[in-house]
């Protein structure tokens, strides 16, 4: 499948009092045409210096990038993609109708296709009833559907989206998430910074992890996520008979005479099955539990953080 982003080795270095940084650490990730790619990380990941360095805001200390095969900073490339930024600001006395025809201008569209594209649009993010209303009166995901639209004017092929459901109530997270949904289906390729885990484990074909400007985690979500958990519940479990099923990687709690086995699914459950009723326990329950994005993103910065205080110490 062709490649809509791809980085070697980018990096992006800042002088410091005490020497330098890089904030981002020879970056290589690529992201094909037509899939969500979700980019995460803790704050100060690097997530937005990288967007900056793809969009040629800021250019890289060394390393490469293309965006849908040709280098960063071709300006053939701009009039193919769109940038939401995290805080986007607009004239507040001006109507979403207004803004859209503002920057429709920009994009050098005539009057007539303007008019039209900025009607679609509005229809499109499902505010055609509040186009004559100033941006001050919309609400936090009004001003984020208005922004998608804009994102929109030039039809990009490539999306970049930074936090695009940071402080929304649930029915806007729904509506901004159909929307992005809507966009790869319609054959665009979305690239979404974000801190909205469950948002990107719904939405996203594939995600990187960055801690500290390095790549810990790429690839597809449902390869990543492999490896959940059993949870089996029990009782009248004989002390004597606790002690063999404690296995590598498998977690055994007594909570009130009730016996709490936790284990990987990889294990499976007919051999704890068995070895209770054995024993002369009764089983409760048995759940699985799949991982999760937020389990994923936890173990990867943690286990991240501890191997960069290792290597400081030495």
């Amino acid at each position: 499948m062709p490649t809509a982003i791809k980085t070697e080795n980018l990096t992006k270095t800042y002088r410091t009092r005490s020497g330098s940084v890089n904030v981002v650490d020879n970056l290589n990730i690529e992201v094909e045409e037509g899939e969500i790619y979700g980019f995460l990380g803790p704050n100060g990941a690097g997530k937005t210096s990288t967007i900056k360095m793809l969009l040629g805001i800021s250019y890289p200390s060394s390393g490469q990038a293309w965006l849908l095969g040709k280098e960063v900073g071709d300006m053939e490339i701009h009039r193919k993609i769109s940038y939401l930024p995290e805080k986007p600001y607009y004239y507040e006395h001006m109507t979403g109708m207004e803004i859209l025809n503002f920057y429709a201008k920009l994009f050098n569209i005539g009057p007539a296709e303007r008019a039209a594209k900025a009607t679609a649009l509005l229809e499109k993010v499902n505010l055609a009833s509040d186009g004559a209303k100033t941006i001050s009166q919309y609400s936090k995901g009004m001003q984020q559907r208005i922004g998608l639209a804009q994102s929109l004017l030039n039809d990009p092929v490539l999306l970049f989206l930074d936090e695009p459901t940071a402080g929304l109530d649930p029915i806007a997270h729904v509506e901004i998430r159909d929307l992005i949904l809507q966009m790869r289906d319609e054959g665009k390729t979305v690239f979404i910074s974000s801190h909205e885990l469950s948002d990107v484990e719904r939405i996203c074909d594939r995600v990187a992890i960055l801690n500290k400007g390095k790549v810990e985690q790429q690839g597809k979500l449902d390869d990543l996520l492999k490896g959940g958990r059993i949870e089996i519940q029990a009782e009248g479990v004989p002390d004597g008979a606790v002690d063999s099923l404690r296995t590598d990687g498998v977690i055994v709690s007594n909570h009130g005479g009730r016996l709490i086995i936790d284990a990987p699914d990889s294990a499976g459950s007919d051999g704890f099955l068995d070895a209770i009723r054995t024993a002369g326990g009764r089983v409760i329950s048995v759940i699985p539990r799949r991982k999760r994005l937020e389990d994923l993103f936890v173990e990867t910065v943690t286990r991240a953080t501890e191997r960069i205080k290792r290597e400081d110490a030495r």
